[in-house]
């Protein structure tokens, strides 16, 4: 392609004032999202999805899925044939250290483990049988975001936001939150990627810690310059792009600048909170002597920000504690001293994430928005040595909200021990077909040609549970 004259001369100048091909580029690897028409297949019932994800595995015998019998046998050898568990030191059967009780209306029976969402029990769809075919944390991690157990596969965000689109064109349409203590899961920045995808599905990391919470999304020039930049390398790549074999992704690169360059004043208003008041401030624990829940907190209020102005798909980070072995990215794997540490993670979260479901609720947001609480596994019913749990992805539990899920409802079950899922056993593929589902996607219907195969979230699996739509 050729080049006028007054191109020439903007891009050595550009050049030759040290301003790089996109003059953005730190900005521009955290952007992620470009305007679209959502594919739907049917009426959805949700426009958003914030994933609630508890790296490390939930003891789901401690919380959402309580068993008795772990109460009358504790102490004694678990029955049965085990099947191997992670780290190989079978103890016997171990009692949960908290109080079992009925909570909301519909009378769910979990521990008092977390008190401010068991609380809200009449907003949350519990399953009580999801199953994972790994046990290890880098596979697991992989396994819950994409279907699959390794590199090179889209996350769900991804799949989401290239089926449904961003319905704001200023931000990415994928965003995880982080922030000073929260680590990114094991496994890496992969399992919020895009793969094959276009790269505008990508996730976009935003720390909101930091001042900025995107790197560089303050401006290094004035807007006008800028302006002619972007135009004048997008006409440049856009030429090229016919060109050559990856033609997609060079527009997608074209489509990301523009999206960062809108974001340098999406962000600063997005993360200043000064408006919001001092009440919902205190609800999500913004200014907790705790600084983990102040952290998870400002991450709860991040999201519901994010969801009103558009974004499809909202991932939050828990931070690290580093007790009992949850630490790195798996903040939740207690293997030792599991009442201390998985009781510092549920102070971390409960508060913030019941008012979450309480703000959505008075702001009609939570009709639209899909909340999605799990972790790669659960754990085991017996101890790993004397006061631990070891990793157990043979039964475990979940939780779904708003978004058109029935509220004060429980899907299938785990043995008497909470061991195994033996009704409606649940799994990964019918998680996010399900999500999916109520965002208006067929799972069998959103596939993407790659290597000669027609790809998929669910892969060739997956089943949508309807007995939790509203």
């Amino acid at each position: 392609m050729s080049i006028d004259r007054h191109s020439r001369r903007d891009f050595l100048k550009l050049s030759s004032r040290g301003i790089s091909c996109w003059a953005l580029s730190g900005l521009l690897n955290s952007a992620a999202g470009a305007a679209s028409t959502p594919l739907l297949h049917h009426k959805p019932r949700a426009k958003s999805v914030i994933f609630l994800y508890m790296s490390g595995g939930v003891s789901h015998v401690d919380s959402f899925d309580p068993k008795p019998l772990l109460r009358q046998r504790h102490g004694q050898a678990m029955p049965g044939t085990l099947e191997r568990t992670q780290f190989d030191n079978v103890g016997n059967i171990m009692a949960s250290p908290w109080e079992t009780g009925r909570y909301g209306k519909s009378g769910i029976e979990m521990t008092n483990m977390f008190p401010q969402i068991a609380a809200r029990a009449d907003d949350l769809a519990i399953i009580r049988s999801m199953t994972a075919k790994f046990s290890e944390h880098a596979q697991g991690n992989f396994f819950m975001h994409t279907g699959f157990p390794f590199l090179g596969y889209p996350s769900a965000g991804a799949w989401i936001n290239h089926g449904c689109g961003t319905a704001n064109p200023n931000l990415p349409g994928y965003i995880v939150l982080r922030s000073k203590k929260a680590s990114i899961p094991h496994g890496g920045v992969s399992i919020f990627g895009n793969a094959f995808l276009p790269a505008t599905t990508q996730g976009s990391i935003f720390n909101i810690s930091d001042d900025q919470a995107v790197p560089d999304v303050t401006p290094a020039m004035v807007k006008a310059e800028q302006r002619r930049a972007l135009d004048l390398i997008g006409k440049l790549d856009r030429g090229f792009a016919d060109r050559v074999a990856a033609k997609e992704a060079v527009l997608a690169s074209v489509a990301n600048a523009e999206t960062a360059f809108l974001m340098q004043e999406a962000v600063p208003e997005l993360t200043d909170i000064s408006s919001e008041s001092a009440a919902t401030r205190r609800n999500y624990g913004i200014d907790s002597p705790n600084e983990h829940q102040a952290e998870y907190g400002r991450q709860c209020l991040m999201a519901r920000r994010l969801v009103e102005r558009g974004v499809r798909f909202v991932e939050l980070s828990c931070c690290n504690q580093g007790i009992g072995g949850g630490n790195g990215g798996n903040p939740w794997d207690q293997h030792g001293d599991l009442h201390k540490g998985h009781g510092a993670m549920a102070e971390q979260v409960d508060g913030p994430i019941a008012a979450l479901i309480a703000d959505l609720k008075e702001r009609g947001l939570l009709d639209e928005t899909l909340l999605v609480f799990t972790g790669e596994f659960g754990r085991t019913p017996f101890s790993q040595g004397s006061n631990g749990r070891d990793h157990n992805p043979y039964g475990f539990s979940a939780w779904l909200a708003g978004g058109g899920i029935k509220g004060g409802v429980t899907h299938g079950g785990t043995d008497e021990f909470g061991y195994r899922a033996v009704s409606d056993v649940a799994t990964v593929y019918d998680l996010w077909a399900t999500v999916l589902h109520m965002l208006g996607i067929d799972h069998e219907r959103l596939t993407f040609r790659w290597s000669g195969r027609d790809l998929r979230l669910t892969d060739v699996h997956g089943s949508v549970w309807k007995d939790l739509i509203a």
